[in-house]
């Protein structure tokens, strides 16, 4: 195979995992099926290495795959299966197009091993003393997934919502409006600090955040050195033009020494592509006397263009995440007398399939891939409910909407195993949390009015109306048959606290079946639920 076609073939792979991943977190229409995203998300490595130790099979060894094609062709997945180190080189020949020269030169330098190798073993070490808030923040794709959740799904459903707008004027109904859900600012603060930084280092420093700051490309980068197939400088047919270290986006190639460090080279095959005598060479190592590996080189940095000197401006970027907070803004309706009594939740109200909350922020990289998936958009990311670890972990947030009884689509998504795919039949007996009733915040005991929103929409009835004063009904709540499943919140017209919420279950139990004349299906197209 030509240098060529092993660069365009890397591209091709490249560009078909990134616009699937892309179209996997914007599909606001939740078109894309389950079988689907599972194909995709299979090989993304930190996801499907907690899955094999969560579900324990085989159908969850992805990372297997990915350490047999790092330890034969190196650090392949960075550069081609990959989502954010995709996404930074998508991003550095942006930056390079829009310059006047359109030229982009990179320089060796060396390796940062205290800095690198410390965060993997500290990621590593937390996460085996129980927390993956290191895990959650530094895996590649958990952080793609909340960026273009975050940031690129709002932006896309507002231009849905305006482009609907504007054929709805000419009688053309093809696109309908969707609601955009909030997103806690502070939530937000983190994720766009993350972005912020994969940005300047990508638009500068070429992949310095993968060979720095990954814990994936950390470890893979340590395989890769006794990789089959290798980069090498033949130093009997070089001719030291330079021009393959200036192309090195990961900064590892020195020309000076004819130098690999293969633990920082991500394959883009840049080198090769630009080597007009072959001298760079992809294949099986051939001895001593070319080199190939030395990773703690003392070579000085070579001299090349000074890139601190060009400076880009991210008024594109600023405006596009501009557009997405200023999207967020939502206006709730007020009731006539404002509610006084809060909610006292001892407990947030994880998914189902978790099997309980400290189970759950184990095991949840916050990839919010579930929230994307979510039909009715009653998950969303976490800001303090979990505690410091569980930062961005999905939680059930009934003001926004209600877990439908007839859907198990976030257990079939979940990547990591944090949810567990289970039956429909088991997940509607499944007790994630319990009604609590409060009766001085309801409208029927303030208002001496008619409502019963809570118990129309609970699908098990386990909310039901009794006498209360005169012809008046109130609601009244069996916890055994309650599931905890936020249709009561979600109708509750009260404000600015709730006369009905969930307090969730640490850990999640079994309610009893209730009988089939009690269950009801709610009728999930609707709007608002009264």
């Amino acid at each position: 195979m030509t240098t060529s076609a092993l660069k365009k073939g890397r591209v091709v792979v490249s560009l078909v995992f990134l616009v699937a991943f892309i179209l996997t977190f914007l599909d606001f229409r939740r078109i894309i099926p389950e079988s689907a995203i599972n194909t995709v998300t299979w090989l993304q490595f930190i996801p499907s290495l907690l899955k094999f130790f969560n579900v324990f099979t085989l159908g969850a060894a992805g990372f297997l795959v990915v350490i047999v094609l790092t330890l034969v062709f190196g650090r392949v997945y960075c550069s081609s299966v990959c989502p954010l180190g995709i996404m930074q080189d998508v991003i550095s020949w942006t930056v390079k197009k829009f310059k006047k020269k359109r030229k982009r030169y990179f320089s060796f330098t060396k390796a940062w091993n205290k800095l690198r190798y410390g965060i993997l073993v500290v990621t590593i070490l937390s996460f085996v003393f129980g927390t993956v808030l290191l895990v959650n923040l530094l895996d590649p794709y958990s952080s793609f997934g909340r960026i273009f959740t975050f940031f690129g799904k709002p932006v896309v459903i507002g231009l849905n919502n305006l482009l609907s707008g504007l054929l709805a004027k000419i009688d053309v109904f093809t696109l309908f409006p969707v609601e955009i859900k909030p997103i806690p600012i502070l939530v937000m603060s983190i994720q766009l600090f993350i972005l912020g930084l994969v940005l300047w280092l990508s638009i500068f420093h070429g992949r310095l955040y993968c060979n720095t700051f990954c814990p994936v490309g950390t470890l893979l980068g340590f395989l890769s050195r006794f990789s089959l197939f290798r980069i090498r400088i033949d130093s009997s047919t070089c001719t030291h033009c330079g021009l393959c270290g200036l192309v090195c986006k990961a900064s590892c190639l020195s020309t000076k020494d004819q130098v690999v460090d293969l633990s920082r080279c991500i394959y883009c095959f840049n080198c090769l592509t630009v080597c007009d005598s072959h001298s760079v060479i992809y294949g099986l190592p051939e001895g001593k006397k070319n080199k190939s590996v030395n990773e703690n080189t003392d070579s000085k940095v070579m001299e090349g263009t000074d890139l601190s000197k060009r400076k880009f401006i991210l008024g594109s970027a600023a405006f596009a995440l501009g557009m997405a907070g200023f999207s967020y803004a939502q206006e709730t309706p007020v009731n006539e007398k404002p509610t006084e009594i809060p909610e006292e939740k001892e407990f947030p109200v994880c998914p189902p399939g978790a099997t309980g909350i400290e189970v759950y922020n184990n095991r949840c990289t916050a990839c919010n891939l579930c929230v994307s998936a979510c039909p009715s958009d009653v998950l969303q990311p976490a800001f303090m409910e979990y505690g410091l670890a569980g930062i961005m972990q999905p939680r059930m947030d009934y003001w926004l909407g209600y877990c439908n009884f007839e859907c198990t689509r976030c257990l079939d998504v979940c990547p990591t195993g944090a949810l567990l795919p289970m039956k429909l039949e088991d997940k509607q007996l499944l007790q994630i949390g319990i009604a609590q009733f409060i009766k001085e915040n309801c409208i029927v005991h303030t208002d001496k009015t008619d409502c019963g929103a809570c118990s129309e929409h609970c699908p098990t009835k386990a909310v039901h109306m009794v006498p209360y004063e005169g012809t008046l009904v109130i609601p009244e709540v069996d916890d055994k048959i309650c599931i905890g499943c936020g249709a009561c919140e979600f109708a509750c017209p009260t404000t600015p606290y709730k006369a009905i919420f969930v307090d969730g279950n640490f850990e999640h139990k079994i309610a009893e079946k209730p009988l089939e004349e009690e269950i009801i299906k709610p009728d999930d197209t609707e709007d608002f639920p009264f």
